[in-house]
């Protein structure tokens, strides 16, 4: 008995590997393109806050207060450290936009230290997210002395 329905019938010359081929081929176009990929707010700032890191002249991120309860939470037992500290994104379907607070240390240049931040966060977050950074606000909050000491809350247990 012969099959003869459309969907099983193979023409003269055809082998049925290349009539596999061709229902492989039937979404048209490149399969990295179908479907829809989103990222996260989130991810975003841990991009951008690695890369604020980088740049030479930022001694933190954050605002005080934020630095000081990150301090206590690295030293809770199985606490990592938060990379995302003094960084916010708002994230779209093709752009992101980024503020951040940063602390510099004393003695560099507070515009060279803004525009080497504002260049290596717009690079890493253009190259891996593929979001086009609209903008990149950097606020100051503070400068490390070179006197000062790190801002670590008091051991209650020695």
């Amino acid at each position: 008995m012969t099959d003869t329905t459309e969907q099983n019938r193979v023409t003269e010359g055809e082998s049925p590997l290349t009539r596999k081929t061709q229902a492989t081929k039937r979404g048209g176009g490149d399969p990295g393109a179908r479907g829809r990929t989103t990222i996260a707010d989130g991810v975003v700032e841990k991009i951008a806050g690695m890369a604020a890191r980088d740049v030479d002249g930022v001694h933190a991120m954050g605002s005080g207060l934020s630095r000081t309860f990150g301090a206590v939470r690295d030293r809770v037992p199985g606490g990592t450290k938060s990379v995302t500290r003094g960084v916010k994104a708002e994230v779209g379907e093709v752009q992101a936009a980024l503020d951040l607070e940063i602390v510099v240390e004393y003695g560099v240049s507070i515009a060279d230290v803004a525009r080497d931040v504002r260049e290596n966060v717009i690079t890493a977050v253009e190259r891996m997210t593929g979001l086009e950074v609209v903008e990149v606000n950097i606020a100051v909050s503070d400068v490390k002395l070179p006197e000062e000491e790190e801002e670590e809350p008091e051991r209650r247990i020695q």
